[in-house]
């Protein structure tokens, strides 16, 4: 239970801008359902934009838990490369999955804006992620396979997302098996 105002903006934040939208959701009904005046949002975080960035690094950190508790379950390179697929397939399977929080802002954003930067250091953390889990699989080439995967995880969440397909993780991951075969030498 979210105790400090600052805590009970950033989750009364992450539920309406994760289910509605970032610029959808006005910060007067940020406010309400954090029960905190108005003064407290913009001494906590300085503006909407600010709680915008606050919300998207959460996301950021909880993702980024997920995937590397799911990694470090294994000890076999390629295991832990394909945990990363695991993990989506448990976010996917969550009653209330919106999809990607970083591409359905994005879509919401301006190109020079701060989400798009928040977006930027997540995508980049993933693709690092994705290129040394490669690497230790034995890639020939560990940054093309990250890019590669990159874009099976991206459609993965898109699919789930757009066409309601709870199999797309199960057949992205058996993809990124498939790519991890030909990327590696026999």
């Amino acid at each position: 239970m979210a105790t400090t105002a600052r805590e009970r903006l950033l989750n009364a934040a992450t539920e309406l801008f994760y289910e509605e939208g970032v610029h959808t959701v006005g910060i007067d009904r940020v406010i309400e359902r954090a029960g905190v005046a108005k003064a407290t949002l913009y001494n906590t975080y300085g503006s909407k934009d600010g709680l915008i960035r606050a919300y998207l690094a959460d996301r950021h950190e909880s993702r980024r838990r997920r995937i590397t508790a799911k990694v470090e379950q294994h000890q076999d390179p390629r295991a832990r490369l394909l945990a990363v697929f695991d993990a989506l397939a448990d976010s996917i399977a969550a009653p209330n999955y919106h999809g990607c929080a970083f591409v359905n802002a994005s879509a919401e954003a301006s190109p020079d804006s701060g989400i798009q930067e928040a977006t930027a250091e997540y995508r980049g953390w993933v693709r690092g992620l994705l290129t040394d889990l490669s690497r230790e699989a034995g890639a020939e080439d560990p940054e093309r396979l990250a890019r590669t995967l990159m874009l099976l995880y991206d459609g993965t969440s898109i699919s789930a997302r757009m066409d309601h397909d709870l199999t797309a993780a199960e057949l992205a991951r058996s993809t990124a098996e498939a790519l991890l075969d030909a990327a590696t030498p026999r």
